[in-house]
């Protein structure tokens, strides 16, 4: 995979020469936005190249996710190696895995204003049929512009979006322009923006590998949760659940789910192709293999922490994609679920269906995490609906009580979806949003693994809970706002 050294100064002058006139395109299974876009069989195949662009390892494909969860407590390190800055918090202005979000992340928003530009353009000279393809590249503007500013700022319910967030770039802009941080208020109402313009054009068909309406309301909904807008929230995810396009796996299913592309429960899934996004001995599924399982070069840096293994039931189906890690051997399952292969497809290496393993798709939305957020927001205003939602998740566990009106509350939501959501990408995120403190269970075998860049716990007003600027965007652009503390 070539190397990318990117940043926005040099993304302006590559948004102006990918404009400069409309090219012949042959499509194929994806294309770069240094093509043009001439029809709607373009502009799908320029779709195609910025979801790729999207499962790079510095974005889905593998830190993103790693990010989300390596820093929520709910995964221990047994040693330094790959990743560890993530767990550590060893964050640095002048390199590491983080500095490849700012990088691929203006890279693909180069991608969505290309996509969204010609698009636009070809609509004024009467070209039909563009409206859903429209819609796909503003949600997926949305959804990067999401991501970024959750990654560089601060949570906008710490001081209603008054902090810094991250420079909102919508349009190709002149390659001398240095654009300065916008507040992070300004970010999720461009986000919001985008979604509301795109939910009214895009399909409600399920397009497999693709964004539709269903995800489009996904992603909106979750960005009004972080605005603390959980009316405006619940009533998109109702529309989900409602419209029953997507089904709940039984507790029969679930665990074969991960063996499977594009299941019921895909709302939005990211498609990684083997010799094309597969990732092979870098993939998310080698980082969370048991050491040598997956590949030679799996050294079994993450494993389940005793904080998430002590909320889980003896008889939960979900420890079925869990299996044993390699410091302790296959002993009593309460000693050795550690090593989470939703990833590899199954314990036994199955895959999803692909001529290799590692190339599993990445589910970025599932339906379960839609139900578990419309229980969160239903909490605050009716609590027999929210026990609803939430049952329809925590049956996993057979012998867990059902919940009602008067057992429901914040905490059996919040343990729900970190028993459901394990090594997807989700929790750090979330508990930044809810204001939760982390405990790291720092120094599990004995190996001396704490951190010197942060305290056994820490909470979202610690200065290394967001990103730094990188050196490089800093030299280009030096009046951009660094974040304090760096």
């Amino acid at each position: 995979m070539k190397k990318i050294t990117i940043i926005l100064s040099l993304i302006c002058v590559l948004a102006i020469s990918s404009c400069e006139g409309f090219l012949d395109v042959t499509p194929t299974n994806q294309a770069d936005s240094s093509t043009s876009i001439t029809s709607a069989a373009d502009a799908q195949v320029m779709i195609n190249g910025l979801m790729n662009k999207m499962t790079s390892s510095n974005y889905y494909g593998r830190n993103f996710v790693l990010y989300g969860d390596t820093k929520g407590g709910d995964l221990t390190i047994y040693t330094a190696g790959f990743d560890d800055n993530m767990y550590y918090f060893a964050h640095r202005v002048e390199g590491g895995s983080q500095i490849g979000f700012w990088i691929r992340g203006y890279d693909c928003l180069l991608q969505a204003n290309n996509i969204i530009q010609g698009i636009e353009t070809l609509k004024e000279e009467g070209t039909t049929g563009l409206d859903d393809m429209l819609g796909q590249a503003l949600t997926l503007r949305a959804l990067i512009h999401f991501d970024l500013v959750r990654l560089y700022g601060k949570p906008y319910n710490m001081d209603g979006g008054a902090s810094h967030g991250i420079p909102v770039v919508t349009a190709p802009v002149d390659a001398s322009a240095k654009p300065q941080r916008d507040p992070v208020k300004k970010v999720y109402d461009q986000i919001v923006a985008d979604l509301t313009k795109a939910a009214p054009l895009i399909s409600k068909s399920k397009s497999n590998g693709y964004v539709n309406y269903y995800a489009n309301q996904a992603i909106l909904g979750k960005v009004y949760m972080y605005m603390d807008n959980f009316s405006s929230a619940l009533t998109c995810f109702k529309n989900i659940i409602d419209s029953k396009a997507y089904t709940l796996y039984t507790p029969a299913n679930w665990v074969a789910s991960w063996k499977t592309q594009f299941g019921s429960e895909s709302i939005f899934e990211l498609a990684m192709y083997p010799n094309e996004g597969d990732l092979g001995a870098s993939s998310l599924g080698v980082r969370y293999s048991r050491r040598e399982h997956a590949h030679n070069s799996a050294y079994g840096y993450f494993l389940a922490s005793t904080y998430w293994k002590n909320i889980m039931g003896e008889n939960d189906i979900r420890w079925g994609i869990m299996t044993f890690d390699h410091m302790r051997g296959q002993e009593a399952r309460s000693d050795w679920d550690d090593c989470c292969y939703k990833y590899l497809g199954s314990p036994t290496l199955a895959g999803d269906g692909k001529s290799t393993y590692t190339a599993v798709n990445i589910k970025v939305i599932r339906l379960s995490e839609v139900y578990l957020l419309a229980a969160e927001c239903a909490l605050k205003s009716d609590k027999a609906t929210a026990a609803s939602y939430l049952n329809a998740i925590s049956k996993r566990d057979p012998d867990r009580p059902a919940w009602t009106a008067s057992t429901i509350n914040e905490d059996a939501v919040y343990n729900e979806y970190r028993r459901e959501l394990l090594t997807e990408g989700k929790l750090f995120f979330e508990q930044m949003r809810l204001n939760k403190k982390v405990t790291f269970e720092d120094d599990a075998w004995g190996f001396g693994t704490t951190s010197q860049y942060r305290d056994k716990t820490i909470d979202r007003t610690f200065f290394r809970a967001i990103l730094p600027i990188g050196i490089d965007e800093i030299n280009s652009n030096p009046d951009i706002y660094q974040n304090p503390g760096y």
